[in-house]
């Protein structure tokens, strides 16, 4: 089979104003960045609407991968298939994981979003704009005390750091400033990846641009020296990141290889962010779609529960049926096979894996989503393996149900497309959040912890609770909480599989989101700026003698 980007650039691609005419999307309304995408006008999109909301969503990655934007992709391909009207509500890629291990997200094999390369790189520069607002507000932070410092900002209290959107592990932690009084003061800070900035969380969440101007201008970066909040407000800094983001909060339109609209807009991870696409773009489709497939990030106990307690919470939304995925290989992973063993049947390892479905499973119920599984198959899969899955799923009165979208597009989805749309249509979801908005602020972040996660207790030292309660005393209890942490376990310990339970969430650093409405508890030895692996993805990326790019996956 031909790899994803010769499958991509050999799809014959409807113009972007087709694919905005088959949305119901006006011509007018249309921005074209190329022939084959566009920004879609804010002013004349709908809001919400009568569509069927479904969220996509999968069991703990592996290195075996599970492909939840694969399934997306496929899943809406065979909702068309299949007389319904459906369209995409999907995350733009971040060029971290293109250069570094994960490879792009644009979906593989035949059900993909299109033109890959573009999406996957810089696309129409969101994250760009995103990068330059964030560290605009950083240099008026430095400028502003070299300036005299009229806000008396305690330059041991700035907690806003820089963005980058590439893994860089050399600047997590640096000292700036240094080369005397022309270049600033000296002090300690570090970058962090552009996906985990508030500035994304802000476009992603806001309504409209003056929510987004809003909530900008509400983002705490420092305190004084007598312990006052300082804003970005307060350095008059709001209105210049609103005009670098004003094109970036128009969501993205894009297309499927069989021609299904995409919305592609926004990019947070959910093990360090909230982890879903934007507010503005779900709407949308909800208002031009009969049924809408988004996703969240990662594993259900991250994108999942963030997508209700924080997304649903803060929005309104109300998903109508959910999609796990899971593949027979990453359960045997689950199960104790290592990567290099997935070849071999191993029927008990998938049963002994499949704890982590179930759970998944039951945490989806306890959202108030019924939920349907969806196996993503491989050619090595045994009848004896698939049908263990169906076993455990059952168990807990799901079906699962086998999907070959991967390899026949839309064609090999149909299946579970009937079944979703089946969930969705019968009206039975009721979502219902993890915790209260009048419950303390660590209380939310154990009741994540052990009603999710299944851990014992969540625990902190006495200065971040020092701190949460502060928060609260200022006028910040009741926002949700967002748990960074490993996307590869339910603990916070990454080599730790399965359904574990009885252990121990450490929060180790809190960050107040005021504008984006949450606050983040780094859990474990989670950073905010990933690393390159050994061998990164960039090193067999290339331009051949035509200038097309190879290497890309």
């Amino acid at each position: 089979m031909p790899s994803d980007i010769e499958l991509s650039r050999a799809a014959p691609l409807r113009s972007i104003g087709e694919v905005a005419a088959r949305l119901g999307v006006a011509s007018d309304a249309v921005e074209p960045y190329g022939r084959f995408k566009a920004k879609l006008a804010l002013h004349d999109l709908p809001r919400a609407g009568a569509g069927k909301l479904i969220l996509v969503t999968a069991i703990n990655p592996t290195p075996a991968g599970e492909g939840k934007t694969t399934t997306s992709i496929g899943l809406a391909d065979a909702l068309n298939r299949t007389g319904r009207r459906a369209a995409l509500a999907l995350r733009e890629p971040s060029l971290g994981p293109c250069f570094g291990t994960k490879g792009g997200a644009t979906g593989g094999g035949r059900a993909q979003v299109a033109p890959m390369e573009e999406i996957n790189l810089h696309f129409t520069g969101d994250f760009h704009a995103i990068t330059a607002a964030h560290n605009l507000l950083a240099a008026m932070i430095d400028n502003h005390v070299h300036w005299g410092n009229k806000l008396d900002i305690d330059v041991r209290r700035v907690t806003w750091r820089r963005v980058l959107d590439v893994n860089d592990r050399a600047l997590r932690d640096v000292v700036q400033g240094l080369g005397g009084p022309a270049n600033g003061y000296p002090r300690e800070s570090g970058f962090d990846i552009t996906v985990a900035s508030e500035v994304m969380a802000i476009l992603c969440l806001a309504r409209d641009l003056g929510d987004l101007e809003e909530r900008l201008g509400r983002i705490v970066v420092a305190r004084t020296r007598d312990r006052r909040p300082v804003t970005a407000r307060d350095l008059r800094a709001d209105g210049a990141m609103a005009v670098l983001l004003k094109e970036a909060i128009k969501p993205n339109l894009v297309q499927t290889l069989e021609g299904t609209p995409a919305l592609l807009h926004g990019g947070p991870f959910a093990n360090i962010a909230h982890g879903c696409n934007s507010v503005i773009a779900t709407e949308a489709a909800l208002g031009l779609a009969d049924y809408v497939v988004t996703e969240a990030g990662f594993g259900a106990d991250l994108g999942a529960e963030k997508f209700v307690n924080i997304k649903c919470r803060q929005a309104g939304l109300r998903p109508d049926a959910a999609v796990l995925v899971a593949t027979i290989r990453a359960l045997k992973m689950n199960g104790g096979v290592a990567k290099g063993d997935l070849g071999w049947e191993d029927v008990g390892a998938v049963r002994r894996g499949a704890v982590n479905l179930v759970r998944h499973l039951e945490n989806l119920r306890g959202f108030g989503l019924p939920a349907v599984v969806a196996i993503n198959a491989f050619d090595g899969d045994s009848p004896a393996e698939t049908a263990a899955v169906r076993e455990a799923a059952a168990a807990v009165g799901a079906e699962a149900i086998p999907c070959r979208h991967w390899a026949e597009g839309g064609a090999g989805a149909v299946d579970i497309a009937e079944a979703a749309a089946a969930l969705a249509d019968a009206g039975e979801a009721r979502l219902a959040l993890t915790y209260d908005d009048d419950l303390p602020l660590f209380e939310k972040m154990n009741r994540v912890a052990t009603r999710v996660y299944r851990a014992e207790r969540a625990t902190a030292e006495r200065s971040v609770l020092n701190q949460l309660a502060a928060w609260e005393a200022a006028g910040h209890g009741r926002l949700p909480v967002c748990m960074a942490k490993t996307q590869y376990s339910f603990s916070t310990n990454p080599a730790l599989l399965g359904a574990p339970t009885g252990h121990v969430v450490p929060v180790r650093e809190v960050r107040l989101a005021a504008g984006a409405g949450f606050v983040v508890a780094i859990c474990g030895e989670l950073t905010t700026m990933p690393g390159l692996p050994r061998t990164p993805a960039a090193e067999h990326i290339r331009l051949d003698a035509d200038g097309l790019v190879h290497g890309l996956s």
